[in-house]
């Protein structure tokens, strides 16, 4: 039966995109609610509406009541928007339209060990987003910003920054980690470093008028291309997850710009010695598919960090997701 339950694993996963895109999750608060009133709320027929809250409650997800009424469960909170540790866009990027094209095409990335996006849409990934598929790539943006910024909190609380002056977040997105960190360090300096498209839409705090902006300097540029940034700390958060030659190009140009002595934190999700195992790989085979990346192991993370010339000083968890090496540039 739990063989049965894996080869149906789709119908999970297009339940919650449902559930999320109807925002049952929303409509119901802390009053439970018949399938009929919840119905009404979204705009559905009542007995599918039941059928589909039934699904998701043997997961969890939501819970029925011995009066047939539906309240929430820990699980079924993360799909409201106005939840501070919200998954709604993680659920809705997870399951886009594109996502569904892939999957059935993962054996010939296999075979291959190349990704399938290119050949099914005729484009890069990410070309294809923006160019084809502008409502998946907004998808996309809302879901990285709510998994940086719940994460950059955790980083914040992990890295001692103490002793140092400046650091810089090297593809960091749009500036949740080095805004966290600022916030957390008020004498610290911070940097942030990303394509021009990307750091347009950076944290509001980091851009002028904002509450750090006069500790920041945002940077537009390729990292594979020039780190033109001088800091005592680098962050390089989940973007090691490239071809192996874009890695060994970033990290020289980090150890370039730093110089002997330079610490740098890589952060990142491993399919090894993590209790995310079950997501890690998953993202690890989304990886394969899209852009033909991929997540690292424990050992293939050490062998690239020190290939590059870095000593690695410590590797510790996170999170229950994320594992930090934190290296230096040796002397």
């Amino acid at each position: 039966m739990r063989f049965r339950e894996l080869v149906f694993g789709a119908a999970v996963a297009a339940a919650l995109r449902a559930a999320a895109r109807l925002g049952i999750a929303d409509a119901l608060g802390d009053t439970p609610l018949s399938a009929e009133d919840l119905a009404a709320a979204v705009k559905a027929e009542p007995k599918p509406l039941r059928r589909l809250l039934r699904a998701l409650s043997c997961h969890g997800v939501f819970t029925e009541r011995p009066d047939g009424t539906f309240a929430h469960t820990d699980m079924s909170r993360l799909l409201r928007e106005d939840d501070p540790h919200s998954l709604r866009a993680i659920a809705l990027w997870c399951t886009e339209p594109w996502t569904w094209d892939s999957w059935p095409k993962l054996d010939e990335a296999v075979r291959s060990g190349h990704n399938v996006v290119e050949d099914l849409y005729g484009k890069e990934f990410f070309v294809y987003l923006n160019e084809d598929a502008p409502e998946s790539a907004d998808v996309f943006n809302r879901a990285m910003t709510t998994s940086s910024t719940q994460s950059a909190r955790d980083v914040a609380d992990f890295l001692d920054l103490s002793g140092s002056s400046s650091v810089a977040d090297i593809g960091g997105g749009q500036g949740h980690v080095v805004a966290s960190l600022l916030e957390k360090h008020p004498a610290l300096r911070g940097t942030l470093l990303d394509l021009p498209r990307v750091v347009e839409n950076a944290d509001p705090r980091l851009r002028p008028g904002g509450a750090l902006a006069d500790r920041t300097r945002i940077v537009p540029g390729d990292c594979r291309e020039a780190v033109p940034v001088r800091a005592d700390v680098y962050v390089i958060k989940n973007i090691l997850e490239w071809d192996d030659d874009s890695t060994a190009r970033l990290l020289r140009n980090v150890i370039g710009a730093g110089g002997p002595g330079t610490r740098v934190v890589v952060i990142e999700n491993l399919v090894d010695d993590s209790p995310s195992m079950r997501f890690s790989t998953a993202m690890d085979l989304l990886l394969l598919l899209n852009v033909g990346g991929a997540k690292h192991t424990t050992e293939s993370m050490t062998s690239r960090l020190t290939a590059a010339g870095l000593v690695i000083d410590d590797v510790r968890p996170v999170n229950a997701y994320l594992h930090a090496f934190d290296c230096h540039v040796p002397r």
